[in-house]
């Protein structure tokens, strides 16, 4: 599906989209999605609950945790004081979810990632497996196909060539080189 947006594309297509790869998953298969600060939102996380799915989304540092102790905090300023994980961060909705704060020398921008279970270095880097896809989102953009140079103006038509480049991308990767 392609969307013109502005930022994330906002959960009730999100919602819409799950729903469908949820009706593909074979019952009794674990499932982990792991979606960027964009898609991090409290919806996802208690949509993500309700399926009994694992999660690794990324939050934004602004996003304030309601202690019921203390003053409410963002996650940066929880950061700042030296915290590292949460078990149960409850944000503005009442969603209440585990959170992780990682980062890593080297890096500009530190982790936050709400997860379904007790937080620790190694789960939280479990959302470092979504890499492969922004490799993808690159190939596509500039590092090969230039989608943004083709002038296609029809979703449709945008959509089916992103599934094509797809299964070849992937076929491709998974068969190595020719020679």
């Amino acid at each position: 599906m392609v969307r013109e947006t502005k930022g994330g594309i906002g959960f009730s297509v999100q919602k819409d989209l799950l729903e469908v790869v949820r009706s593909w998953i074979p019952e009794g298969c674990r499932v982990m999605l792991a979606g960027d600060r964009f898609y991090g939102t409290s919806e996802l996380v208690k949509w993500c609950q309700e399926q009994g799915w694992g999660y690794r989304l990324r939050l934004k540092g602004n996003l304030c945790i309601y202690q019921d102790q203390g003053p409410d905090k963002t996650l940066d300023q929880l950061k700042a004081e030296g915290m590292k994980g949460l078990e149960k961060a409850r944000f503005r909705s009442g969603m209440v979810t585990s959170v992780d704060i990682l980062h890593d020398p080297g890096h500009a921008e530190p982790w936050y990632i709400a997860m379904n279970t007790s937080p620790t270095k190694y789960k939280t880097l479990d959302y470092g497996l979504r890499r492969g896809i922004e490799t993808l989102f690159s190939d596509f953009k500039s590092r090969g196909f230039s989608l943004m140079q083709t002038h296609i103006r029809f979703a449709d038509r945008l959509e089916r060539l992103l599934l094509v480049l797809s299964i070849a991308l992937h076929w491709a990767a998974g068969h190595g080189p020719l020679a």
